[in-house]
C-alpha cells in the first residue's frame, strides 16, 4: 500500500509536532553507518511519504549587502579577516532589490532569499529591510532573509513586515564549531533561532560540510537541528566552496584530502531527510562543482530545494540553463504547492 503524503491531506499542529525531536547521537550515527544503498532506500521512502518526489523548490539568493562583515567565519569570503578580494558595499536600494525579485519570479523561483554580511542589523537598517520584505511579499514570492544575529524586537519587526523565513545556520556540530568561528559562539546562533521561532517566523537553518570535520561532527550537526523543539522548516546542506584567502579555503588547498567526498555528502543529505522528514532539505552551495550523478543521488536521498541562478552571494552556482537541462534529464519539475510544515501550520485549529 502506498502511504498518503502528508502534503495531500490536512494535519493539525499536534500531528506535525509529533515527529521525533528526541533523536540520540547514537541513532543518527547508526543511520550514517548504514550501507549506502540501504540508506538511500530508507531516505527515499521517508521522502515520498511527506513530499512529492518529482518536484523541487526553486529559490533565488541575492546579496543585498556584501562584504565588510566583522565576523571571522573561516569559510566566508565576506569576512574582513579574509584576504579574498571581496569589497564591502552598502545595503542595496529597496527598488533595486525589488527589481531583482521580479526577475527571479519571472524565472520560476518560488522563494526569494536575501543575505546581508552583518554580524547583526543595526536599528537604522531595519526600516529599509522592512520595506524590502513588504515589497517582495507583495509580488507573491516567499521571503527569506539572513542578516546575522537578531534581537527579539528585530525578529518581531520582520514578522510584522511579513517575512516568511529567517536563515541562520548553525554551520557544523557544536564540538567543531570553535575551529571555524571565534567571534560568536554556538549558543548565540541557537538564541537567534529561538528569537525567530518566538516571533512566529519559519526557521531556515543548516550548515556546511567538507570543512575538515569528521563524520562524528556531521552527526552532531544533524543532531542539533533534529532535536530542536520544532524542526527547521528549511534545512540547507552546503558543501564548502573553498575560496582562496579564507582560512578554510587555504587549508583545503594545502590538504585537499580534507574535502568531503560525494558519497559522504549524499549520506548527510539522506540522514537530514530521515531525521527531519517534513523539512525542505536544500541542496545549496557547492552544487556547481557536483556532477549530474551526484545531484541526482541527492534528490533521491531527499533534497527537494535548490538555489537557481549563476551566483550564491559571492560564490558561483550551477546556473538556470544547466538546471533546466538536468531537470529535463531527471524528469523533475518546479514545486508549486506549499511546503508541508507551513501547510500544517496554516490548518492549525484554534484552541
Amino acid at each position: 500500500m502506498v502511504p498518503t503524503r502528508i502534503s495531500e491531506r490536512h494535519l493539525s499542529q499536534k500531528e506535525a509536532t509529533a515527529l521525533r525531536t528526541d533523536w540520540t547521537r547514537e541513532e543518527i550515527a547508526d543511520l550514517f553507518n548504514l550501507p549506502f544503498t540501504e540508506l538511500l532506500f530508507r531516505a527515499a521512502t521517508v521522502h515520498r511519504e511527506y513530499h512529492p518526489p518529482e518536484q523541487i523548490q526553486l529559490c533565488t539568493l541575492l546579496s543585498i549587502k556584501t562584504g565588510g562583515c566583522p565576523e571571522d567565519c573561516g569559510y566566508c569570503s565576506q569576512s574582513v579577516k579574509a584576504d579574498s578580494g571581496v569589497e564591502a558595499t552598502k545595503l542595496m536600494e529597496v527598488q533595486s532589490v525589488l527589481q531583482r525579485a521580479a526577475q527571479a519570479k519571472d524565472q520560476g523561483s518560488q522563494r526569494f532569499c536575501m543575505g546581508a554580511a552583518w554580524r547583526n542589523p543595526k536599528d537604522r537598517d531595519m526600516p529599509a529591510i522592512v520595506e524590502i520584505v513588504k515589497g517582495v511579499r507583495a509580488m507573491g514570492l516567499e521571503t527569506c532573509m539572513t542578516l546575522g544575529m537578531l534581537t527579539p524586537k528585530q525578529a518581531d519587526m520582520l514578522k510584522e513586515a511579513g517575512l516568511d523565513y529567517y536563515n541562520h545556520n548553525v554551520d557544523t556540530g557544536p564540538e567543531y564549531y570553535e575551529r571555524v568561528i571565534s567571534t560568536r559562539n554556538y549558543q548565540d546562533r541557537l538564541d537567534t533561532l529561538q528569537n525567530v521561532r518566538d516571533a512566529g517566523i519559519n526557521v531556515c537553518s543548516g550548515g556546511i560540510v567538507g570543512m575538515g570535520e569528521t563524520r562524528e561532527d556531521r552527526v552532531g550537526f544533524v543532531h542539533t537541528l533534529a532535536t530542536l523543539e520544532r524542526h527547521p522548516e528549511s534545512v540547507p546542506v552546503n558543501a564548502l566552496v573553498p575560496v582562496k584567502g579564507t582560512v578554510l579555503g587555504d587549508m583545503l588547498a594545502d590538504t585537499p584530502l580534507a574535502k568531503i567526498d560525494d558519497i559522504e555528502f549524499v549520506r548527510t543529505v539522506a540522514v537530514a531527510r530521515m531525521t527531519m522528514p517534513m523539512s525542505m532539505v536544500r541542496l545549496s552551495a557547492g552544487r556547481e562543482s557536483m556532477s549530474e550523478a551526484t545531484q541526482a543521488l541527492c534528490f533521491m536521498a531527499g533534497a527537494n530545494s535548490i538555489f537557481t541562478g549563476d551566483k550564491l552571494l559571492t560564490a558561483p552556482n550551477a546556473g538556470d540553463d544547466s538546471d533546466a537541462a538536468l531537470f529535463a534529464k531527471l524528469g523533475l519539475t518546479a514545486l508549486t504547492q506549499e511546503e508541508p510544515m507551513r501547510a500544517c501550520k496554516a490548518v492549525e485549529p484554534a484552541e
